[in-house]
């Protein structure tokens, strides 16, 4: 068998896997008068209580992406809940519409608290879930709403921001964030500037939160998503490696912070 006959053999024969193994279906619940349409993914013959991990989408909505970053997180052991943010399964057709969607969101934070709070709140009533072991993951305008939550109080373990916004019109008052914040970004993301690196860090150190920041070199904006492309000189491109290196980064800070105590 050729090289790339059995790369493809092996993915396949992996993704078949993770499919045995991960059971999937959908979660609706309620939030700012409109019915989300959440995908819930955890491990098949769950007996539970298992952590729980809120999965945030882009900006274009609950796509095939979320939906795959929610099964990845339940292949390793967790209730994962990708969140409807948009409300009806909205997921946008272009990228006006996506920026249209996120921006109205982006501007008005108290709502995009209030709905991440609501998928959170779906995620802690299922069954599987053990509710003392919460986390959430999001992926750029996701990784800009599970800082949100974080900065409101919210009772997680961990936040994870991968590419997110870092900006924020509300930013966390001196001990009001009660979880772990880890930031996985692009060194040279033009999307989200030094100057709002910098701030976030001094609004961290202010909040006296317990946070890590990762800056990937050679790294762009959307750096998990092969969707991207493979041009960094547009501001967005998919890079394999830093994908991998924030992913377990992700994996190892989970791991830590659901073993913790209460």
């Amino acid at each position: 068998m050729k090289p790339h006959a059995m790369m493809i053999a092996a993915c396949l024969a992996a993704l078949t896997a993770q499919a045995a193994t991960v059971k999937t279906e959908k979660l609706t619940y309620q939030a700012d008068g409109l019915t989300m349409i959440g995908y819930l993914a955890y491990p098949a013959g769950t007996r539970g209580p298992l952590p729980g991990v809120l999965v945030v989408h882009e900006w274009t909505g609950l796509n095939d992406y979320a939906r795959h970053r929610a099964e990845q997180v339940a292949a390793l052991g967790y209730v994962a809940l990708a969140a409807d943010i948009y409300g009806g399964g909205k997921v946008a057709t272009n990228m006006a519409e996506a920026a249209q969607l996120a921006t109205a969101l982006k501007q008005d934070r108290p709502a995009l608290r209030r709905r991440a709070a609501a998928a959170l709140a779906a995620l802690k009533g299922v069954k599987q879930v053990d509710a003392k072991r919460l986390a959430a993951i999001g992926y750029c305008f996701g990784g800009t709403t599970v800082l949100e939550l974080a900065r409101g109080g919210a009772a997680l373990r961990g936040v994870v921001c991968f590419h997110g916004g870092l900006e924020t019109p509300l930013p966390a008052a001196p001990h009001a964030i009660q979880t772990s914040i880890l930031a996985c970004q692009g060194a040279d993301d033009p999307f989200v500037p030094a100057k709002e690196v910098s701030a976030f860090e001094d609004e961290m150190r202010g909040s006296g939160a317990d946070w890590q920041l990762i800056l990937y070199g050679g790294t762009v904006h959307s750096f998990t998503n092969p969707d991207s492309g493979h041009d960094p000189t547009r501001g967005l491109a998919y890079n394999p490696l830093s994908e991998r290196r924030s992913w377990e980064a992700m994996t190892a800070f989970l791991r830590e912070r659901f073993a913790a105590g209460d």
